[in-house]
């Protein structure tokens, strides 16, 4: 408590404080959407492939085979790991609320 508080008044956090409180959300969100813009702007990789099979005279295709290239992987792990961020910053804001005063 401070010297000029009433008991169990607390004191306002000061502006410097919530500034720094603000940048862990900005900046998992930042990355959330930094790993979504990279992952959708990565090249994929096109592979095309055919099989022979001898003994039913066809070749045979891979249709709708779809390989992640490696750019795509690194903005899917760089956007979740802003969403755990987030989740993060969530968890410890909502355990750090102090419960209502009851007044008997």
């Amino acid at each position: 408590m401070g010297e000029h508080n009433i008991h169990g008044e607390h004191a306002t956090p000061k502006p410097a404080r919530r500034a720094s409180a603000a940048v862990v959300p900005i900046l998992g969100l930042a990355a959330v959407l930094a790993g979504c813009v990279f992952a959708w702007n990565s090249a994929t990789s096109d592979i095309g492939w055919f099989a022979y099979a001898p003994l039913s005279n066809k070749i045979v295709t891979g249709n709708g085979t779809i390989f992640v290239s490696q750019g795509t992987q690194i903005g899917i792990v760089v956007a979740a790991l802003g969403l755990l961020l987030l989740a993060f910053w969530a968890g410890y804001r909502i355990g750090r609320q102090r419960p209502a005063r009851r007044d008997p």
